[in-house]
């Protein structure tokens, strides 16, 4: 078949040391779909780059067509058929989350607009830089002949850590629990819901709340380990979550190119145009989602209770706000 064109950004970086691998051995778009990988970076990182590519040429991956490493935009963004953004202005120490905006702003308003003028209208965004949800905005309203709908940041790695906490809880597989969902910003205020989720114990399908039995635990430290858990990460190990971002990274896109298993959705931060929970237009906000021919529809009609929903309107501000400073920054950028 024809090679897609795949682009990862921030490709020196830890994360997308341990996707590059996963995505050309044929993990994400099937064993049979050839790729050329497009591979871009800072101007200073191209000599770790081209280390990269010799370790990609020498895994010997008979899907890989190509691998072209570059630091221009007018190379990475050209003929996409999907853009992974891995890259983003890192927060620094003493750094106000504002000025971690404004430095955001700059870089996905100019890749935005290269989308707009390089890649396939039909091209497919996956924004994992942090702050994710405001720089999937900002790319989206600087790519205005793009599809809204194309862009997506993720949650999925969330998604995954509230799974994993139940699956652990119970001692269960990760794949005896399904449809967990995360609400709103890839944030400390995000919030990971269970009370639609369902999980297999013993041959029987059935609501966490009544599998658990352990309603403090569920609104209490199950939804701060997951909101902190990158933070807990990064206090461990020096260094910020890159394997299991890889892996949310391969689910993510996997599920948007084959769809979501039946009976079964996911968390990806969307435009939140249209939806039925009360959240605010023009917000890129993480929903529940099911995802069939390359096209995502939010989950309709679950019941929200008070708790999740002072839950879920406190992350919508939070994103209210980031968006109003990264709105403001996008007009003198």
């Amino acid at each position: 078949g024809e090679p897609i064109r795949v682009l990862v950004t921030g490709a020196a970086g830890q994360i997308a040391y341990s996707l590059l691998y996963s995505i050309a051995k044929g993990d994400v778009f099937g064993k049979d779909q050839p790729l050329v990988l497009v591979l871009l970076d800072i101007s200073p990182m191209m000599t770790v780059l081209e280390g990269v590519v010799m370790e990609l040429q020498d895994c010997a991956l008979p899907l890989l067509r190509e691998v072209i490493p570059t630091d221009k935009e007018e190379v990475a963004f050209k003929d996409l058929d999907i853009a992974i953004l891995v890259g983003s202005m890192p927060r620094k120490e003493g750094m106000e989350r504002k000025d971690l905006l404004k430095a955001n702003v700059k870089i996905f308003k100019s890749q935005g607009a290269a989308l707009d003028k390089y890649a396939k209208k039909t091209v497919k965004v996956v924004v994992v830089g942090n702050p994710a949800n405001t720089n999937c905005l900002i790319a989206s309203k600087s790519a205005p002949s793009i599809p809204k709908e194309n862009f997506s940041c993720l949650t999925r790695l969330d998604h995954n850590r509230a799974k994993s906490q139940i699956a652990l809880k119970l001692g269960v597989t990760a794949n005896d629990v399904k449809n967990v969902i995360i609400w709103g910003n890839h944030s400390s205020t995000q919030y990971p819901d269970v009370n639609h989720a369902k999980v297999n114990v013993k041959g029987k399908e059935v609501g966490v709340y009544e599998a658990i039995k352990d309603d403090s635990w569920l609104k209490g430290d199950f939804i701060l380990t997951v909101q902190q858990r990158g933070a807990a990460v990064i206090k461990a190990r020096k260094l910020s979550s890159a394997m299991s971002a890889a892996k949310a990274i391969c689910d993510h896109v996997r599920d948007i190119w084959f769809g979501t298993p039946a009976g079964e959705f996911v968390s990806m931060g969307v435009i939140s145009d249209g939806n039925s929970y009360g959240v605010p237009e023009d917000l890129l906000y993480s929903f529940p989602v099911v995802i069939k021919d390359k096209t995502w529809k939010f989950v309709e009609g679950l019941p929200i209770n008070d708790f999740s929903r002072e839950k879920m309107d406190l992350t919508a501000k939070e994103l209210t706000e980031e968006k109003e400073t990264a709105v403001e920054f996008l007009s003198s950028a």
